[in-house]
Parts: structure tokens; C-alpha cells; sequence
């Protein structure tokens, strides 16, 4: 009786962002477009990194978990969202719904925690070229992203087991596109105080944690390449580390929505910042590390000539 209490809620019913039908159209083909480009993309880095043995370097080995979890999380959300644009009746069930958070938090902060290995790996090769073979092995590669999954993992366990273990009963009206805790805590039926706080906790670990980390990394690599005296070769590292550090700060969208104690609170600024985070920054990552990149763009030219 105690766990039909629990879950008295079975299904959650989507408000989005417009009940305009021309409106629903238009992002219907707008984010369609967006996921498309984002699913082939990162489709094509990963295949382009597997294939192409010049581009079996640590950085590059990065990079293709990265367009992974980028590919992951934006087909655990867009295509729902796609789905809802064309019907009047936007649902999911809890099920769906705890498993739809599961996967969102595991994949999104696996991606912060890649971004501060990818400035690690920036910043050795910069400041400490000599060294870089010796320090970056294919071992320590596999346990730093090793170690950036479980992170992710971890995160997610608690944040999920947190936000879930809520009484949900009555309002099962979600102010949102897709289910995170910060929208599904306005629905529960208990004091959410201490999720919020464990939330926020686990925000400061996973996502504070990482930038602050790529902005020492890049504070260090820019102090470095000032000191250069070719000037075509702080051209190439700020081209390469400046796409990177672009990439990293585009992760301040998840910080404003998890790093605030009140985050249960969802205005509609919250919701195109969620919505942005999860279907614009993932092709921004394609397009600004990949088709900026001459070894990705050489490594495209070999797979066509074949």
C-alpha cells in the first residue's frame, strides 16, 4: 500500500513551450533539423576516429566518447519532444520518465567530466610537449574516461535515487519538454529540501568541479603561448584550444539550472535553457570541435577518395 502511495502517479503529461499549432510546426522541423545534423555528425566523428589510424591520438580518443554521450543524450530527449510537437496529448510514464532522467544525468555529466580530461590533455600538450607521450598513455586514457563514466554514473544514481524516492501523487503536470529534477520536484507531494540540497552538492562535484578545472587548464595553456615566438604557432594552438574551451562553456546552461538551491523553480527562460542544452549544444560540439579541426576535415578527404 506504503509503494502504491509512493507512485500513486503513472503518467506525466508534458506542458512544452507553445499550444500554438503553426508554432508546434515550426520547431517540429526546426529541432528535427537540429537532430538530424546532430545524429549524422557525431555519427560521422565516431567513424571517421575508428577508422583512420592518424587520428588514434588521446585527444581524438576524447573526442569519440565524447560525440557518444553528445549522440546518447540528444536521442534520449529530441525524439520525444519531436514526437510531442505532433500530438495534443504530450505524455510519458514514470517509468519512462525515471529512466528518461537516468540516462540524461548519466550521459550529461559524463560530458562535463570529458571536458576537463580534454583540457588536461590540452595542457599537456602545450605546456608540456616533451613529456606528452610519456604522460598521456593509452592506459591513463582509458582511466580517465574510465573514471569521467563513473562520475557520471555516480551522479545520476544519487541525484535519481533522490529525486524519485518523492511521493508523486495528484499534479502530474510537468512544466517542461522532457523530465530532469528540477521540473519533476514542483510535483512532489513532500518537502524537497534536501533533494534540492543533495542536488545541489552533487551540481558543485560534477559541474563546477570540471570548469573549474578547464579554466586553469586554459589559463595555463594561454600563459604558455604567449611566451611563443611563432606566431603561426599560437595561431594553431589558439585555434585548437579556443574550439575546446567554447565547447566547455557552453555547459554554463546546466549550471544555471542545477547550481541554484531553489531549482524546482521552472520559468519559460529555464525551459529554452534545458531545451537548448539538450538539442543545440550537442551539434555545437560537432561543429565546433570536429568541422573547425584540419586532421577531422584530412581524415574525411581519405574516407571519400576510397
Amino acid at each position: 500500500m506504503g509503494e502504491e502511495n509512493r507512485t500513486s502517479v503513472t503518467e506525466f503529461i508534458f506542458l512544452g513551450l507553445s499550444q500554438d499549432p503553426q508554432t508546434q510546426t515550426l520547431l517540429f522541423f526546426l529541432f528535427l533539423l537540429i537532430y538530424l545534423l546532430t545524429v549524422l555528425g557525431n555519427l560521422l566523428i565516431i567513424v571517421l576516429i575508428h577508422t583512420d589510424p592518424r587520428l588514434h591520438t588521446p585527444m581524438y580518443f576524447f573526442l569519440r566518447n565524447l560525440s557518444f554521450a553528445d549522440l546518447c543524450f540528444s536521442t534520449t530527449t529530441v525524439p520525444q519532444v519531436l514526437i510531442h510537437f505532433l500530438v495534443k496529448r504530450k505524455t510519458i510514464s514514470f517509468v519512462g520518465c525515471s529512466t528518461q532522467i537516468v540516462v540524461l544525468l548519466l550521459v550529461g555529466c559524463t560530458e562535463c567530466a570529458l571536458l576537463a580530461v580534454m583540457s588536461y590533455d590540452r595542457y599537456v600538450a602545450v605546456c608540456k610537449p616533451l613529456h606528452y607521450s610519456t604522460i598521456m598513455t593509452h592506459w591513463l586514457c582509458v582511466q580517465l574516461t574510465a573514471g569521467s563514466w563513473a562520475s557520471g554514473a555516480f551522479v545520476s544514481l544519487v541525484d535519481t535515487t533522490f529525486t524519485l524516492c518523492l511521493p508523486y501523487r495528484g499534479n502530474n503536470v510537468i512544466n517542461h519538454f522532457f523530465c530532469e529534477p528540477p521540473a519533476l520536484l514542483k510535483l512532489a507531494s513532500a518537502d524537497t529540501y534536501s533533494t534540492e540540497m543533495t542536488i545541489f552538492a552533487m551540481g558543485v562535484i560534477i559541474l563546477l568541479a570540471p570548469v573549474s578545472l578547464i579554466l586553469i587548464s586554459y589559463w595555463n595553456i594561454i600563459s604558455t603561448v604567449i611566451q611563443m615566438q611563432s606566431g603561426e604557432g599560437r595561431l594553431k594552438v589558439f585555434s585548437t584550444c579556443g574550439s575546446h574551451l567554447i565547447v566547455g562553456l557552453s555547459y554554463g546552461s546546466p549550471i544555471f539550472s542545477y547550481m541554484r538551491p531553489n531549482s524546482k523553480i521552472m520559468n519559460e527562460k529555464n525551459k529554452v535553457i534545458s531545451m537548448f542544452f539538450s538539442a543545440v549544444t550537442p551539434m555545437l560540439n560537432f561543429i565546433i570541435c570536429s568541422l573547425r579541426n584540419k586532421d577531422v576535415k584530412g581524415a574525411l578527404r581519405r574516407m571519400t577518395i576510397r
